[in-house]
């Protein structure tokens, strides 16, 4: 036990960048305070709203960040890190402006219903070269022009990247987050008025994230995309242990250079939509070695290539085009007759074990189903012990044929409390001591940490419970295996 507890603490702490910069000064006045949606459900706020030019940045390089307030005012930005910083949850990073905003304007509707903003940079943020690789989070604020008005904040968020060999490579979700945006007007890719899955529908990321209204009404997080609701307690977890992290955003990952990186890569939260060049690259890396994390649910669905942008910026825009490896389970009539779904591509059962299985959302509790694996020691669990809803608000099931894969987990979620939907956790062994792990939930993160600001999720009546000590020890025991090699 003490050798296991040993090789869990040096797995950690392989280089201290991540260790010593979570000593640094942290702040929880990265939260926003004000908020104002432009109506009662609204998804936007026109008061101030703005975008990164790109998902991702080099340490080193200019980011150009276009704002719009409306009514015209002054404005000031704050950049923070995101991370555990002694329990605050990030770091200041620098403070700027004030600068002259003005109203910008709303895209027409284009090609594939497109909304895709061209407006002016407000400003052009230098990242200094010693800012490490992270989420950072840049907190607008109107400056109120009087005393009756508040200063009105929002969000925007873009990662910083390095390209040093690192321990973790962290992938963002952005792909999904950017799906699911419905800015200005209820404009994603669910919302065709022909059904929510219907093919060949375009997202912009020139464009503000709006408000997340899917599962969880949370106006705070406006401008985050989903990186605050379901990525941001591994984030802070990994970075409380002192976890050797690089994130990467998913348009980083379309380049194999990008995986041959890291010895663990991390899938996180909601992953749904990727590039099929992404894929290719990800297939490539674990018969190559790498170990892969699917701490997340309803991963590698969507099949949605990348596009450049009006302006020729590449990776700015994605298209669904259909699904990884078909359809399975009882869909409704819309994907039988849909030929776009039956077969689009390999199926995500190839790389991650398993796939999402219709119906898509529902929740259970995470059951064990094989406590003998070397995943669970210290855990104390036995088979059929629960860890009440974990499971939520999609999964994965139907594993595959794959030599050596092990179901570690499994059960019913129900749709509303009917309609159930049997999912399962699997592990299976890659070829040079390397192995994939899918965790079958979006929710995973939520059982490692709540930090400051963060709301636990529900969806068909289950929600998680929060940080759980066994699965703690779980990834842990994951990692510990994953970067190990």
């Amino acid at each position: 036990m003490l050798t296991r507890r040993r090789d869990l603490l040096l797995a950690a702490a392989a280089s201290p960048l991540i260790a010593l910069e979570n000593q640094r000064p942290g702040t929880v006045e990265w939260q926003l305070t004000r908020i104002w949606p432009n109506a009662p459900k609204g998804f936007r706020t026109r008061l101030i709203e703005g975008y990164a030019q790109r998902q991702s940045v080099k340490a080193g390089d200019k980011l150009g960040i276009c704002v719009s307030t409306n009514p015209a005012r002054r404005f000031t930005l704050d950049v923070y890190r995101m991370g555990y910083y002694g329990g605050a949850g990030a770091r200041l990073m620098t403070r700027l402006g004030p600068f002259s905003g003005k109203v910008q304007p709303d895209p027409p509707v284009g090609e594939k219903r497109l909304r895709e903003c061209q407006w002016e940079p407000s400003l052009e943020l230098p990242i200094p070269a010693d800012w490490p690789s992270g989420v950072y989070l840049g907190q607008l604020n109107a400056i109120p022009e009087s005393r009756s008005e508040h200063a009105w904040q929002s969000y925007v968020v873009f990662v910083v990247k390095d390209q040093r060999k690192a321990g973790i490579l962290f992938q963002v979700s952005d792909n999904t987050w950017q799906a699911y945006n419905r800015w200005p007007d209820n404009y994603s890719l669910y919302t065709d008025p022909r059904h929510s899955w219907a093919p060949a529908v375009a997202a912009s990321f020139d464009r503000p994230y709006a408000k997340y209204s899917q599962i969880l009404d949370y106006p705070h997080a406006v401008g985050s995309g989903e990186f605050l609701l379901w990525e941001f307690p591994l984030c802070y977890w990994l970075e409380q242990h002192g976890y050797d992290v690089s994130y990467v955003s998913n348009s980083d990952m379309v380049n194999p250079a990008e995986w041959r990186r890291g010895k663990v890569f991390l899938s996180v939260g909601h992953d749904e939509y990727w590039d099929p060049r992404q894929y290719d690259a990800a297939l490539a890396s674990v018969k190559e070695g790498m170990t892969h994390l699917y701490l997340s649910g309803n991963s590698v669905m969507g099949v949605t290539p990348f596009q450049p942008s009006a302006d020729g910026r590449p990776n700015r825009w994605l298209s669904r085009e259909g699904v990884y490896g078909g359809i399975y389970g009882n869909f409704p009539e819309f994907f039988q007759s849909a030929t776009d779904f039956q077969q689009h591509g390999p199926s995500a059962r190839t790389l991650m074990g398993a796939h999402s299985i219709y119906p898509v959302n529902g929740g259970d509790d995470w059951v064990c189903a094989k406590p003998e694996h070397w995943m669970f020691e210290g855990t104390g669990m036995k088979r059929g012990d629960r860890i009440p809803g974990l499971v939520g608000w999609e999964f994965h099931g139907d594993p595959a044929p794959i030599p050596g894969l092990e179901i570690v987990a499994e059960g019913d979620a129900l749709q509303s409390g009917v309609r159930p939907s049997h999912w399962c956790a699997t592990i299976y062994p890659g070829p040079k001591k390397n192995f994939v792990f899918q965790a079958s939930t979006i929710w995973w993160p939520q059982g490692l940490s709540s930090p400051p600001g963060h709301v636990l999720p529900w969806s068909h009546w289950v929600r998680p419970h929060g940080p759980d000590a066994r699965v703690q020890r779980m990834t842990q025991n994951l990692l510990a295996r994953g970067l190990k090699g």
